[in-house]
């Protein structure tokens, strides 16, 4: 099971730390990734890592704003959102492969596990 928290409503510019545990089962050889959907929208990728954290990938959108990570010993993946703008709300989640890496980190059909969501709300 997968289980983020972190989210919340927040001012454009603002700053959030998304953190998804996984219980029940070690997440150190998954592949994860972030992924966020907005009302009326397609689920969308935000962010994608390696089962060491050595590999990273970003949606276009998010670079240079948001940063991906994990800690295996905590069970724990995390996503650093800085700069945040109000196209950025939306309700987030975590997805994990039992893949050490995934062919293609962008397609939701890569991941094997989704957690239940938490909403990130950026106001003007």
């Amino acid at each position: 099971q997968l289980v983020e928290s972190g989210g919340g409503l927040v001012q454009a510019g603002g700053y959030l730390r998304l953190s998804c545990t996984a219980s029940g089962r070690t997440i150190s050889s998954f592949a994860m990734a972030w992924f966020c959907q907005a009302p009326g929208k397609e689920r969308e990728f935000v962010a994608a890592i390696n089962w060491s954290g050595g590999v990273t990938y970003y949606a276009d959108s998010v670079k240079g704003r948001f940063t991906i990570s994990r800690d295996n010993a905590k069970n724990t993946m995390y996503l650093q959102m800085n700069g945040l703008k109000p196209e950025d709300t939306a309700v987030y989640y975590c997805a994990a492969s039992e893949a050490l890496h995934v062919g293609t980190p962008s397609r939701t059909r890569e991941y094997d596990y989704w957690g239940q969501g938490t909403q990130v709300t950026v106001s003007s």
